[in-house]
């Protein structure tokens, strides 16, 4: 069985086409590398490219989406294995514990909080999967520089800096991938009394 790639990424259906090219470019790209596909579920924006990509190419795709979006006709029922859950935690913990490795596209709030909280688990430590920032054309610089405003007040550690990599291009996503595979967490805290 194929290691799977979470895919973090906007479910808008009113972005630039560039967005929704490279989603599609990433999915070709996994597929090619060998990996399979665990992400929201979606069939609309940026999450139905990648997927659509993905089954074109003769990926796995795995979906996980909530009843709520499901009644709304929102899932990719051409996926491999199509989960249904009654929150969006239950999504997040699924996709979390079903993925190798994570990847995340420009997105809305919804993108933001889900990579958020996979690089605030790898700060404690609970999460040990390389995390990827894929930057299309600069899209997360403003969130890359309040990191290292972060570092800088003290915010955190110099080695949270490791705890994911930047890729500016779909084939830099799989060698940050690899680059970022031994990273570690230190321990969070400077003094615990």
């Amino acid at each position: 069985m194929s290691k799977l790639l979470c895919v973090y990424c906007a479910s808008s259906d009113r972005l630039d086409p560039k967005y929704y090219a490279a989603a599609a470019e990433l999915g070709r790209e996994l597929v090619a590398r060998g990996w399979g596909l665990v992400y929201g579920g979606g069939k609309t924006g940026m999450m139905g490219a990648v997927a659509r990509s993905v089954k074109q190419s003769g990926g796995r795709v795995v979906g996980v989406i909530p009843d709520f979006m499901k009644a709304r006709e929102l899932a990719f029922d051409e996926a491999d294995e199509l989960v249904t859950v009654v929150t969006m935690r239950e999504r997040k913990l699924l996709m979390e514990t079903r993925a190798d490795a994570f990847v995340t596209l420009p997105g809305g709030w919804g993108t933001l909080e889900e990579i958020m909280e996979i690089l605030t688990l790898r700060q404690l430590d609970v999460v040990r999967k390389p995390c990827v920032i894929f930057n299309q054309d600069g899209f997360y610089d403003p969130l890359l520089e309040l990191f290292r405003r972060m570092l800088a007040e003290k915010f955190f550690k110099p080695s949270n800096m490791e705890l994911y990599r930047e890729a500016r291009t779909v084939p830099d996503v799989f060698a940050q991938i690899e680059a970022a595979a031994g990273a570690q967490a230190e321990t969070k805290w400077f003094e615990t009394r």
